[in-house]
Order: C-alpha cells, then sequence, then structure tokens
C-alpha cells in the first residue's frame, strides 16, 4: 500500500479559484496562500446571513486506541461520498498542531485516498493561524508582567496571576516556570508555566467568536489576575485587547482547501478535545452551512469528550443543530478493547471483538441521549474479517443503530457511498431533536457531575472543598451559567488511561478548575491530564527530514 503522504503527492490538485467557484465564493473574496489554499473574507462571510443553512453533521468516534480509528479520514470520506451521491457537501475540520505532529502522531489531514490537500503545509506551518494566535495569548502575557514593572496601577496580586503562557509544541519542561529571574530590570520573579497552544483560552475564543467585533469583545473578558481583594482583573484593563485583535484579524478568516477529489474543505481552529473543546470554528462552519446543503465535521478524540463539548459547548454557544452523527470504529479497535495486544490484532478474533463491543455501545447510547440519529461508520483495514465485520453489525443492531462497512480509505467516495445514503436519510427524516445535555441554570458543580455520570459513567466526582469554594464564587460572579469544559485522558470513558472498554463504579477526581470567561466556559481538569503534553520516548521528529527530492518525509 502507498502511504498516505506519496497518494497525497500525487494528488490532482485544482487551483483553489476553482474550489471557490464551487462553492459560488468570488475570486475577489479569496485571498490566496499559494496556488491551493486561501482564506475567506469577512465581508463575503457578512454578505452570507440571510440564507437557509445547510444539515449539519457531526463525526465522532470511539475512545482512540493504538489500533487507530480514522476519524479524520471518514469525515473526509463521507464529505466525497457525499457529492458522489450528488449533494453539495462541505468539510469542516480543524487544523493540526506542531506539537502532536512531531510527538506522537505525525500528521492529521485524514488518510489513504480520504485526505485533504495540501497536507505537508496543513502539517506544518499552514497559513499561519496558529502562530498569529500563540502571539496574541503572549502579547497580553507580556503586557501584564510589564503592567506590574511599571508601577502595578491595577494593584494586580502578582501571586494571584493565572494567564499563562504558550507554545505550539510539546514540551513537558516548559509546564512549571520561574520568570523575572536576574534582577531588578527583569521585573518581579513569580512562578508560572506554559501550555500549548492548542488549550490556549484565545484559540478557544477565536473557534467560538462569530466576527471581529465578538473577537475583541471575548479576549477583553478574559481573567488575567486578581487584586489581593480578589477583585478580576480583565484582559481589557491590561488594554491588550485591541491589538490582540490586531494580530488575529487574517487568523479569524477560514482557511479553505480542497479533499483528494476535488471538493471543497474549511481546515480553521484547532482547539484539543482532551483539554480545550475540540471542534473546528464556529465561524468556518456556520459558513459552510450557508453554502452547502451537507456540513460534515468532527469533533476531537472520542464521543465522551468531542462530541459531549460539541453539544454542550459549541451547538450550545453557536444555535447550532446537528441532524445526524456518525461514530467511527474499526474492529481492530473493538478487539483492542476485548483485550488483544496490538502486535496480534492480525489474527482473525472474533470474541474479542464482541467483547470489546460494550465501548461503542456506550458512545451509541450517549450520542442518542442528546436526541441525535446515529449511524456506525466501521472503518475498514485490509486484515477484517467478514466474520469480525458482522459481529460488529450484529451488535450494533442490538443497540438500534446500523453500522455499515466504509472502504474511503482504500477507494475514496466509491467506497462510502453507503454510509452517505444512509447520512442523508437520517438527515432528511427530521428525526434529530437535539438537546444539550444541561441547562444554562444548573449549578457549576451539578453539571460537572452530569457529564461525569451521564457519559462517563462514573460513580461520583471527587473535589477538594477549595474547588467546589471556587466554584461557588465564579457563580456568585455571574458565571454560573457557563457550560463545563471536561479536561481528561482520551483514551478512557474514566480518568485511567489504562481502563479500556465501558468501566463503571470509577470515580472522577477533578484536580483543578479554570474559568475561561472570554470563551465562555469552565475548565475542569480531571485526574492526570497536562495542558502542556511531553514528547514520547521516540517522537516523531526523530523520523522527519527531507529527503533528496526535497520533499517532507516522516509525516504519515
Amino acid at each position: 500500500f502507498k502511504t498516505d503522504i506519496e497518494i497525497a503527492r500525487e494528488a490532482r490538485k485544482k487551483p483553489i479559484m476553482e474550489i471557490g467557484d464551487k462553492l459560488g465564493i468570488p475570486a475577489e473574496h479569496l485571498l490566496p496562500y499559494g496556488h491551493d489554499k486561501a482564506k475567506v473574507s469577512q465581508g463575503f462571510i457578512d454578505s452570507l446571513q440571510d440564507r437557509p443553512d445547510g444539515k449539519l453533521i457531526l463525526v465522532t468516534a470511539i475512545n482512540p486506541t493504538p489500533a487507530g480509528e480514522g476519524k479524520t479520514t471518514t469525515t473526509v470520506g463521507l464529505g466525497d461520498g457525499l457529492n458522489r451521491i450528488g449533494k453539495k457537501a462541505v468539510i469542516c475540520i480543524r487544523e493540526a498542531s506542531l506539537g502532536p505532529n512531531f510527538g506522537m502522531k505525525g500528521g492529521a489531514a485524514g488518510g489513504g485516498y480520504a485526505q485533504v490537500v495540501p497536507m505537508e503545509e496543513m502539517n506544518l506551518h499552514f497559513t499561519g493561524d496558529f502562530h498569529a494566535i500563540t502571539s496574541a495569548h503572549n502579547l497580553l502575557s507580556a503586557m501584564i508582567d510589564n503592567h506590574i514593572y511599571w508601577g502595578n496601577s491595577l494593584q494586580i496580586d502578582e501571586r494571584r496571576v493565572v494567564w499563562r503562557r504558550v507554545m505550539d509544541m510539546n514540551d513537558r519542561a516548559l509546564r512549571d516556570t520561574v520568570t523575572s529571574l536576574g534582577g531588578v530590570s527583569n521585573g518581579f520573579p513569580r512562578q508560572t508555566g506554559f501550555d500549548i497552544t492548542v488549550a490556549s483560552e484565545v484559540m478557544a475564543i477565536l473557534c467560538l467568536s462569530k466576527d471581529l467585533a465578538d473577537l475583541q469583545k471575548r479576549l477583553g473578558d478574559i481573567v488575567v489576575a486578581y487584586t489581593r481583594d480578589r477583585r478580576p482583573i480583565y484582559c481589557r484593563d491590561i488594554k491588550a485587547d485591541g491589538a490582540m485583535t490586531v494580530l488575529l484579524k487574517d487568523a479569524m478568516q477560514p482557511n479553505l482547501v480542497q479533499t483528494l477529489e476535488n471538493n471543497p474543505a474549511f481546515v480553521h481552529g484547532g482547539p484539543f478535545a482532551n483539554i480545550a473543546h475540540g471542534c473546528n470554528s464556529v465561524i468556518a462552519t456556520t459558513t459552510a452551512l450557508k453554502l452547502g446543503d451537507y456540513v460534515v465535521t468532527e469533533a476531537g478524540f472520542g464521543a465522551d469528550l468531542g462530541a459531549e463539548k460539541f453539544f454542550d459547548i459549541k451547538c450550545r454557544k453557536a444555535g447550532l443543530k446537528p441532524a445526524a452523527a456518525v461514530i467511527v470504529a474499526t474492529v481492530r479497535a473493538m478487539k483492542m478493547n476485548g483485550g488483544v495486544a496490538k502486535a496480534d490484532l492480525g489474527a482473525e478474533n472474533v470474541e474479542a471483538v464482541q467483547k470489546g463491543c460494550p465501548n461503542l455501545g456506550r458512545h451509541i447510547a450517549n450520542v442518542k441521549g442528546f436526541g441525535v440519529p446515529v449511524v456506525v461508520a466501521i472503518n475498514h483495514f485490509h486484515s477484517d474479517t467478514d466474520a469480525e465485520v458482522q459481529a460488529v453489525k450484529d451488535y450494533v443492531a442490538q443497540q438500534g443503530a446500523e453500522a455499515i462497512l466504509c472502504k474511503h480509505w482504500a477507494h475514496g467516495s466509491a467506497g462510502i457511498e453507503d454510509l452517505a445514503k444512509k447520512v442523508v436519510q437520517m438527515a432528511e427524516s427530521g428525526s434529530a431533536n437535539f438537546s444539550p445535555l444541561y441547562p444554562d441554570e444548573m449549578g457549576l458543580f451539578q453539571k460537572i457531575e452530569t457529564v461525569a455520570k451521564r457519559i462517563y459513567h462514573a460513580d461520583e466526582v471527587i473535589a477538594d472543598k477549595s474547588i467546589r469554594d471556587q466554584l461557588k464564587t465564579w457563580e456568585a460572579a455571574g458565571y454560573g451559567h457557563l457550560p463545563v469544559c471536561m479536561a481528561k485522558t482520551q483514551y478512557s470513558f474514566s480518568t485511567d488511561p489504562n481502563l479500556r472498554g465501558a468501566p463503571t463504579g470509577h470515580s472522577v477526581p477533578v484536580r483543578e478548575v479554570r474559568l475561561s470567561a472570554g470563551a465562555g466556559f469552565i475548565v475542569a481538569i480531571c485526574g492526570e491530564i497536562m495542558t502542556m503534553p511531553g514528547l514520547p520516548k521516540t517522537p516523531a521528529a526523530e523520523t522527519i527530514r527531507i529527503n533528496d527530492q526535497g520533499f517532507v518525509e516522516g509525516l504519515f
């Protein structure tokens, strides 16, 4: 089999102006970055607001395993498949973070014959959006310390500066740092740290803002520190919101690219789903809904994280109503959930498939709980046997849903027509009755408990009195209506990454809570999850290089 990058290099890309023309975007409203990618102007987006919306389809998945699931590949394949059967479909996915690219993953643009291109640029600097977000975030950090240095007229308590710095790289050495060492001229030393850019509140704000005015307001709402009497200090008090908006002006405009089959794809924003809300930008999704009959978007990691946050944060904030959801699963992952080691996944083991299926079953029930019709996409691997595939289909049928075998990785849109037709059937039936998991007026700790008990099937949430008191303080300050964004391991329903399947009887320990007042949610950090990842023992960066022909190697 050819590698993903070999297939991507053979792509017969069309000029990006032709892709824009498919959607009716005039050339003067496309701001090109080379010949194969462009940003869409805010002026054009503003002109679409009176148009009706298309149907929104969410692609989510089971909990990820080392066996692979292929959520992005299926998202791209489904978009191509819908276009193949005559529907005007647009794909909306996130941009890739450099941290995981050089760490564990090595790339994120789909795979096989269901990819978005240009693959190398998307996985590297792309159109510079992440650099702009990093710069805007760190400008605020610099201005906070500068304000303190020049007299601290706002009376910021240096012990209560809550705004950290960010960098788009996995670097565990920066998790906990001390700044301003070296004498009087360097400021006042204090303990702080770095998060990865995709965990930045600025990233979340960009992805949830509807236009530049909304962006600046949200940036101004960021709580950066507290005074000695616990009065909050906002970004607008530091007078950084205007300059930050200037830095984000171009990054705010969605990026248009194409699939291998020359269908349009918006790739914009990139919050992680294990530590942020895990969805592409609202502005890209809502623009796509005005331009296409169908919009296929994904939410990061398993449905316990990405789909829950898509429904409870993105859809709630943006007023979106999904028409259907696709849960991606693989036979290989079912076998791993059933206890089979990665080295033994090639051998047929129907019993292990059946044993691992409860993980899928719980995701089906959870997504149905939001009132959204569900179909399962079995992302096909060449080692899958007919008996193993049938075992998954039989199990899903028992859960009141249908599982469809999809071969888009090997055959592109031709391999996913059945799923495309099923999605159309579900979306056109009008059976979706979407509702978030909890109401706005529920207490913050009760919201955390609701997600933990109903989605993770935990028995209890463990939180120190200081955390409960902090949540009550935020409620008293007017933030009680905000949704919660759970930060936990993606590998399990529990906070133990090694606990696969569908565990029950576990607890969810909340280690820390953070207020993202600008983004509009409360982050609950659970278990051992880190907001600045580290590199693995053998990072992907070791095998990424430029070959003798000038091509990048090692990105998948």
